[in-house]
């Protein structure tokens, strides 16, 4: 018994991957694999995060709201696709965290801020693509699709709602597909 566990225990964490960014089948929306909006790909996300952390120390969370506020609100990175890109920083070098409460703050290293100015171009080049006003627009629909479909599950599988509300939100739905045929 003890030695199938112990079998078991190196080959589970054989597919472990916390910095894997190849996606493949099992990734979610918006992180690798997924279909949600997206920006940039993983490997472009590192010097956009590693630029904003440059700015001035941040958390996780308010390098995803700063990203959000930059595209006008039309695109925010999923916590699933930043906080692993933060422990790669961290890993490589590129950053280093203190603790503020229960929060991690990251800081620029000089090895972090040597990669960047390597890189400066290709950085400078992607903080001027978060700020194109088309891609704000293209990825606001997106984004509001997805935050209607989170409202309809989360509200359609209340088991405290009434049986009503499902024909309610259907007939919702179908006078917003209508209106959006009709738009000339």
């Amino acid at each position: 018994m003890f030695h199938k566990f112990r079998h078991h225990g190196p080959r589970m964490h054989d597919h472990h991957h916390p910095r894997g960014g190849h996606g493949g089948p099992h990734g979610g929306p918006g992180g690798p694999g997924g279909r949600g909006p997206r920006m940039f790909d993983a490997g472009a996300m590192r010097y956009v995060v590693l630029q904003l952390i440059a700015e001035k120390p941040r958390h996780g969370y308010e390098i995803i709201k700063e990203l959000e506020s930059r595209v006008g609100g039309g695109y925010a990175p999923s916590p699933g696709a930043i906080y692993p890109l933060m422990a790669m920083l961290y890993d490589m070098g590129h950053v280093s965290i203190s603790t503020e409460g229960n929060k991690k703050l990251h800081a620029i290293t000089p090895e972090g801020q040597a990669f960047l100015d390597e890189n400066r171009q290709m950085v400078d080049a992607l903080m001027a693509k978060l700020a194109e006003p088309g891609s704000a627009t293209r990825d606001s629909l997106r984004s509001v699709m997805h935050e209607l479909k989170a409202v309809v599950i989360e509200r359609g599988r209340d088991p405290a709602a009434a049986p009503a509300r499902t024909e309610q939100i259907a007939a919702i739905l179908r006078r917003a597909a209508e209106e959006i045929r009709q738009l000339a």
